[in-house]
């Protein structure tokens, strides 16, 4: 966790940007993030020095070449380490005419986020604002992965305050409470076909260290984890960029990040590729059907992009491959043809598990829709004999544009660190919604329609027209009203006309 003098030293850099012309705060990350890329190329080069003079042997890798540039400035002054001490005049020179033309061309390390440098700007206005911004990221621990993670998650969390810049960012902790539900495993091979800043894949990540360490330990694991696991699709360059520099901090050293656009004809669908998918992607919107991809509409004829989105990710889903997907909840009861039919497939093709309702603020402060989480295995089979819906009433964090917490820290999140009394379950649902996951092949099916949770059978949703929305199902409490005897208000009502009478009696008394 970030310590209060590191968020203070972020803040006033970040306000630096601000006051220096940069008010995007995605430009603000973006450069940022070549700044963190061209540190950790300096680290590697220095590993790989300091395992030559060890082992008396030549650099198996140079990500600094010999020599210097076509303007005659050598490569090792471009070197992290050497421009942390330069005046900030002459730092500013080398990184706009020497660095960024130097990570174009080159790339660095190979990876994939390496590739995605082609279209690096450099954008700081000033020697000072560059100076103050690299001695801030001096200053951060780079091989304490949890710091350098915080770290950037920090930045991107003033995404939420970035007006139509939110939409790139799903709180991590709605993030985090599908990823308990879904629960990786060490064989699985994870795609989020929207990435963005790579929320999801990030929170896999984590996941997959808390609860599968041996992930790291094992050569065959270990490789899968670090080059094969992680799928990323965006077409926003500057996201992949950003989204891959935060797999990168944390601690996932090559993901498979790239530019797809994911519904378009000009993207082959990848069949059946993936054993997980965890998405929030763009709806609400539409597409050209002339630009869509043609085996997509298919399988759903429409423009809607949440509808596409939905039958790209049974593409993508191996047999047997499950997803948590977020999508706005005119999915769920939407009349046309379109919606129906990617409902009734869900129900009758594959096994649709699970409809977690969202609070209605859950995306505020720049977005106030209605959205579920839905949950869903592939079988191409059927197997769907109930669905479980559970309805959020809160997060734990306040349903406004504020979004304060309602709860201590540790408290809030699927999987808090203390135990929840009942008044504080009233404010943070989260764990509830996963203690009673696992539960939903077992008791939950007992629950009567006015639980927050209940199971609704295959036959019940098939008369229902595969309407898939809680509200159609959930039965609501009538609470008994006394009423009064006609006769007994008869009588109330006089004698308050009698102490009416007689309170304006008194008053005229006092007038006179």
């Amino acid at each position: 966790m970030l310590t209060g003098e590191l968020r203070s030293q972020v803040d006033k850099v970040w306000d630096s940007f601000w006051s220096g012309g940069i008010s995007n705060p995605l430009e603000i990350i973006e450069q940022i993030t070549y700044l963190l890329f061209l540190r950790r190329l300096d680290d590697l080069q220095t590993l790989e020095e300091n395992r030559s003079a060890r082992l008396g042997k030549p650099l198996a890798k140079r990500f600094f070449p010999e020599g210097a540039d076509s303007k005659s400035c050598k490569y090792e002054d471009m070197r992290w380490s050497r421009l942390k001490n330069m005046a900030p005049q002459e730092m500013f020179n080398v990184m706009s005419d020497h660095v960024f033309p130097f990570l174009r061309d080159i790339g660095g390390d190979g990876s994939t986020y390496s590739k995605q440098m082609q279209g690096a700007r450099f954008t700081i206005p000033t020697p000072m604002l560059l100076s103050t911004a690299i001695d801030l990221l001096d200053q951060i621990p780079m091989d304490d992965r949890d710091t350098k993670g915080d770290l950037y998650e920090y930045m991107l969390g003033k995404l939420a305050s970035a007006g139509q810049n939110g939409q790139f960012r799903t709180p991590r902790h709605i993030i985090r409470l599908m990823v308990e539900l879904t629960a990786p495993t060490a064989k699985d091979t994870i795609c989020d076909p929207a990435s963005g800043t790579c929320g999801f894949l990030v929170n896999a990540s984590e996941y997959m260290r808390e609860t599968h360490p041996e992930v790291l330990t094992d050569a065959t694991s270990r490789e899968h984890f670090h080059n094969s696991m992680f799928h990323g699709y965006d077409f926003d360059n500057t996201m992949l960029r950003i989204g891959s520099m935060n797999m990168l901090l944390h601690g996932v050293e090559n993901p498979v990040i790239t530019y797809r656009d994911s519904l378009s004809q000009d993207f082959a669908v990848e069949e059946e590729k993936y054993s997980l998918i965890l998405a929030n992607p763009p709806f609400a919107g539409s597409i050209n059907i002339a630009n869509a991809a043609k085996d997509l509409l298919a399988i759903v004829n429409t423009k809607k992009t949440e509808l596409l989105f939905l039958a790209l990710f049974l593409k993508l889903l191996k047999p047997g491959g499950r997803a948590a997907v977020i999508i706005p909840d005119g999915v769920l009861f939407g009349n046309s043809k379109a919606h129906k039919q990617i409902r009734r497939m869900l129900v009758e093709e594959q096994k649709l598990e699970g409809v977690i309702s969202l609070p209605g603020g859950v995306f505020m402060p720049y977005a106030g829709v209605s959205t579920a989480i839905l949950l869903f295995t592939k079988t191409n089979s059927g197997g769907t004999d109930s669905v479980w819906f559970y309805d959020i009433l809160a997060d734990g964090w306040s349903l406004d544009a504020k979004r304060q917490p309602l709860l201590d820290l540790e408290k809030l999140g699927s999987s808090p660190l203390k135990q929840l009394s009942e008044d504080e379950h009233l404010k943070n649902n989260l764990p509830d919604v996963v203690s009673r996951w696992k539960e939903r092949e077992g008791k939950e099916r007992s629950n009567n329609k006015t639980a927050q949770s209940f199971v609704v059978s295959k036959a019940d949703i098939i008369a229902n027209d595969y309407d898939l929305s809680l509200n159609r199902y959930k039965e609501v409490v009538h609470q008994a009203i006394e009423h009064i005897p006609p006769i007994r208000l008869i009588a109330e009502l006089k004698q308050l006309e009698s102490e009416i009478q007689q309170n304006l009696s008194e008053l005229e008394g006092i007038v006179k």
